[in-house]
């Protein structure tokens, strides 16, 4: 990683090693890293030559990261070239995520288990209660989680601070405490 600090360097290939524990492709991960924590946006040619990375890997990769929402092209005066911001806001940029995984893994879910409830009630077969009640509970668990994302998702930024910080008061409240 050329003419990066130590720092850095330890940051993007730590950052790309979380993508891939998230299901991101590593490369797609180091290069928000880099756009991340680049006071300037940066062109193609700049994150190809930072993070020795093919071209054609990088142009992929910043496609992808537009789709998520997490990386805009910037044009600059004087420069043809597009270039490439990440969202600098960490609460932003950790709501676009969210939304976005959301809407590509918890939502399909919700879909596929509310059918299959629906297939499950319709069976009468004595062995199938066990396996209808099952996915009644796990559907249960993922609308009562999806709910709650959407009310926290609903809250303006500084509230939903606020209430992640109130998280050890909750569970005081309600007699639980866990350190």
């Amino acid at each position: 990683m050329k003419d990066l600090p130590p720092f850095a360097q330890h940051f993007i290939l730590h950052w790309g090693e979380m993508g891939t524990k998230w299901g991101i492709n590593r490369t797609v991960a180091q290069i928000h890293a880099l756009l991340f924590i680049s006071e300037e946006p940066l062109n193609a040619e700049q994150i190809c030559e930072q993070l020795g990375v093919a071209r054609s890997n990088v142009s992929n990769s910043l496609k992808e990261l537009q789709n998520w929402g997490i990386v805009r092209v910037v044009h600059l005066a004087g420069d043809r070239r597009d270039h490439f911001a990440s969202i600098q806001d960490v609460y932003e940029m950790f709501r676009i995520i969210a939304a976005e995984r959301k809407r590509r893994e918890i939502d399909p879910t919700l879909r596929n288990l509310r059918d299959c409830a629906v297939e499950a009630g319709e069976s009468h077969e004595a062995g199938d209660a066990y396996a209808k009640d099952q996915l009644e509970q796990l559907l249960g668990f993922f609308e009562l989680v999806s709910d709650f994302y959407d009310k926290m998702d609903r809250l303006p930024t500084k509230h939903a601070i606020k209430a992640i910080r109130m998280s050890d008061k909750i569970a005081k409240s309600i007699g639980t405490f866990v350190k």
